[in-house]
């Protein structure tokens, strides 16, 4: 065989060998990608939330056209940059203190208005989530708290058709 086939036969088989690799490597990062896909857990459009520590159980209504997350706050004081506020006496009632993270001026169909923005630890599932949630007097509304995309994408698969298709069981607390 000639100089100049052997340069063209070992130019040949980089591409091919090359060709492999780049194969395997989109086939490892595809396997990779459905793993992460089944660790998302499937919910409905209404889930049972877990507030932890405190292990208060509150319906929530999943929403992927709201892009944050709300949570029922009645008389809500702010002191500084820490804001109290209590749950409503259907669950529990207790009264709250938590850092604020920030304020977020929030869109409604209504009107704007500025609310505070608390981090909040959430049990959904098996899921525990640390998230971040407005306060806002829900009372009017039907559900307590409302889940949006911040908690929604990369946590879970939603199922339109369905309703609490999940319990609340991270393990560090059990309901009261």
């Amino acid at each position: 065989m000639s100089l100049k086939n052997k340069e063209k036969h070992r130019a040949g088989h980089v591409p091919a060998s090359l060709t492999l690799v780049l194969f395997s490597l989109l086939f490892i990062m595809f396997m990779a990608e459905g793993s992460h896909a089944s660790e998302k857990l499937h919910i409905g459009t209404v889930e049972d939330v877990m507030l932890l520590p405190w292990g208060i159980v509150i319906p929530a209504r999943v929403d992927t056209g709201a892009s944050s997350s709300s949570l029922d706050a009645r008389d809500i004081k702010i002191k500084g940059n820490t804001v109290t506020f209590t749950l409503a006496p259907k669950y529990s009632g207790i009264e709250l203190s938590l850092p604020i993270v920030r304020r977020k001026t929030i869109r409604s169909a209504e009107s704007r208005e500025t609310r505070v923005v608390v981090e909040i630890d959430l049990c959904i599932g098996s899921k525990r989530i640390r998230a971040k949630v407005n306060l806002n007097d829900r009372s009017r509304v039907q559900y307590p708290m409302l889940l949006g995309r911040n908690v929604l994408m990369k946590n879970f698969i939603i199922n339109c058709a369905q309703t609490k298709c999940t319990v609340p069981e991270c393990q560090e607390a059990l309901p009261r």
